[in-house]
């Protein structure tokens, strides 16, 4: 099993970012935060990367339930949602699989709840 959602658009990097947002935004996520993992990288140890951004979003209504069904998943909280330069004038965006992730907890109902949230994140990735 893959642990990520994927696909890869003939786009910039900036429109990448924005197309993402706006398809997660339609599918009820908002980003909580927004790591920019270039940045991070030239400031903290001098290197330089391609532009790759970080974006810790969150359905609350999905992520309530969640924590209604287990009280540590927050601990796998939020969806990590990944926008980076994949060379050659191409943008890739990719979503944690949260069915992968809740693998990790034995909880049943979990599980079920993760895939309401990796049908809305495949489709969000599907409309970019």
């Amino acid at each position: 099993m893959t642990y990520f959602i994927g696909r890869t658009l003939p786009i910039g990097f900036d429109e990448g970012v924005a197309r993402a947002v706006a398809a997660l935004k339609a599918e009820g996520f908002g980003v909580l935060t927004d790591i920019d993992v270039k940045e991070t990288m030239k400031k903290k140890i001098n290197v330089d990367i391609p532009s790759y951004r970080i974006l810790g979003t969150c359905n609350p209504a999905l992520a309530y339930e969640a924590l209604k069904l287990e009280n540590h998943v927050g601990t796998m909280l939020p969806c990590n949602v990944i926008v980076r330069d994949a060379g050659s004038g191409q943008t890739e965006v990719a979503a944690v699989d949260p069915v992968a992730s809740m693998m990790a907890i034995d909880n049943p109902a979990l599980r079920i709840a993760a895939q309401e949230v990796r049908a809305k994140l495949e489709r969000a990735i599907r409309n970019l």
